[in-house]
């Protein structure tokens, strides 16, 4: 059986605000976006009031086309904790992210030391969007030993 991975999805209260944080403080790029409509099939199954207008955007990578979507639903509250998922991103320009958070006003996790599944070592941080959903990012500095 094949599977391919598409995308990840987050619900966001503001395109806009939420861009600025995928886009301005992360680095992904807008692959593109649709405007508010009425009927989507995110009502059924994020279950989001029908009465309620959703927004869409895909986010891609410079080599991973569409990998991230953000849905717009106005009023959306900011997420529980436990926070029940994630993306985790490699960033090469790992520093500048976090520094472009912090000046966001983005809540930024403290740093943790990094150590892979195989040996490999990093640097790795959460960062909450404006709606609480959160992001890790990470960086390898170090190969594996041996």
């Amino acid at each position: 059986m094949s599977v391919r991975f598409q995308r990840a999805n987050f619900l966001v209260s503001d395109m806009r605000a939420a861009l600025r944080f995928y886009v301005d403080v992360l680095g992904l790029e807008l692959a593109f976006l649709k405007p508010n409509r009425d009927k989507s099939y995110s009502h059924t199954v994020f279950g989001i009031d029908p009465s309620s207008t959703v927004g869409f955007a895909a986010l891609s990578t410079p080599t991973q086309p569409r990998v991230m979507a953000l849905t717009e639903v106005p009023g959306l509250g900011e997420q529980a904790t436990p926070r029940r998922s994630t993306i985790v991103l490699d960033v090469e320009d790992f520093d500048g992210a976090v520094e472009r958070a912090r000046r966001g006003g983005y809540r930024v996790f403290p740093e943790e030391r990094l150590v892979t599944h195989d040996g490999r070592v990093g640097r790795e941080i959460g960062i909450l969007d404006a709606d609480g959903n959160l992001t890790v990012i990470y960086r390898i500095l170090a190969a594996a030993p041996g």
